[in-house]
């Protein structure tokens, strides 16, 4: 698929990714910086969870204790926070201002409370909803990861829940059943000409 805008792009901004756990939000980003280097960067987000195996500090995320991410809430460091499945998760403020004026657009994959949030404080910003064929097609995402207790799965499967019916609240929902279909359309989503006059009509209104 081509692109109908790319090469007129020449600014950056924020595109906020949101969907359950375990939809597979990260694939298809990763996915979608593979095809574009020069124009998509993904946000890193700062936890307190543990690291799951491969994951690498400063990669998947920046590994913080509470301590460590309380302090640096209450001194402004993010540009959103939230807690999920009992631990923090913020967007470090300055790198995402750091890559807009680079004319880069910032990848942020973030929870329906972080989105929430963005919505206040950066309107401008893109948001897109991934949602999953069905709840059973999600639990059962959720199970071959791994990664989880039944415990942890429960809560989850109940945030779920809660995220999927706010999906209006977005600009784009795209259901992930098929990668190949689901990535093909997010690049409509976000390179096609409308959702770039979008984002360039609403950058030039709020400046």
């Amino acid at each position: 698929m081509t692109p109908k805008t790319v090469a007129k792009v020449d600014k950056g901004g924020l595109i906020v990714i949101t969907g359950p756990s375990g939809v597979g939000k990260g694939t298809l980003l990763n996915r979608l910086c593979q095809r574009y280097p020069d124009l998509f960067r993904l946000s890193v987000s700062v936890t307190t969870r543990s690291p799951r195996p491969q994951e690498v500090d400063g990669r998947e995320y920046f590994f913080w204790d509470r301590q460590k991410f309380e302090q640096a809430r209450q001194a402004g460091f993010f540009l959103e926070w939230a807690e999920y499945a009992d631990n923090l998760y913020g967007t470090p403020k300055q790198q995402v201002e750091d890559t807009i004026a680079q004319g880069k657009w910032v990848l942020l994959e973030i929870d329906l409370e972080g989105a929430r949030q963005i919505a206040q404080t950066f309107p401008e910003a893109l948001r897109i909803f991934i949602a999953p064929p069905s709840m059973a097609v999600l639990e059962e995402r959720l199970r071959k990861r791994l990664t989880d207790s039944e415990e942890a799965i429960a809560k989850r499967l109940a945030h779920a829940a809660i995220e999927m019916a706010a999906m209006d609240e977005f600009d784009y929902v795209i259901v992930n059943d098929d990668l190949e279909e689901a990535v093909a359309e997010l690049e409509t989503a976000i390179l096609g000409e409308e959702t770039w006059q979008k984002s360039a009509n609403s950058s030039s209104g709020s400046s």
